[in-house]
């Protein structure tokens, strides 16, 4: 397990509601990824999650910590995901988030009910 998009369906549209784009961009369908389903982390599996707490500051973004701290900015959504933050306009400077470790365990308790 790894990237968001790792074992998700692709599905075909070539829904009406679509067509003035279709037509735009010279396709006949857009193939869209099926919407992944998580789950959040159980109490078992929370307690088994290292924290490692950080306060938001000027220039912080999802994608820089997840570089800085899983090596890879793809990994941003773990960030958001596991301090229910969709968005960093959600976020304040001064909030504290928390960075969770080690990422494969975190992964294993986000698993997909796909």
């Amino acid at each position: 397990m790894g990237k968001r998009y790792n074992s998700r369906k692709v599905f075909t549209n070539r829904d009406e509601i679509y067509q003035n784009t279709l037509e735009k961009r010279m396709r006949k369908q857009i193939h869209h990824y099926n919407t992944a389903k998580f789950t959040y982390p159980t109490l078992f599996d929370l307690n088994n999650i290292t924290k490692v707490p950080h306060v938001w500051s000027v220039g912080d973004r999802f994608y820089k910590l997840a570089a800085k701290h899983y090596g890879n900015p793809t990994y941003w959504w773990v960030l958001a995901y596991f301090n229910q933050t969709p968005t960093e306009a959600d976020i304040n400077l001064g909030d504290v988030l928390f960075i969770p470790f080690p990422l494969e365990r975190v992964l294993r308790a986000f698993e997909s009910e796909d």
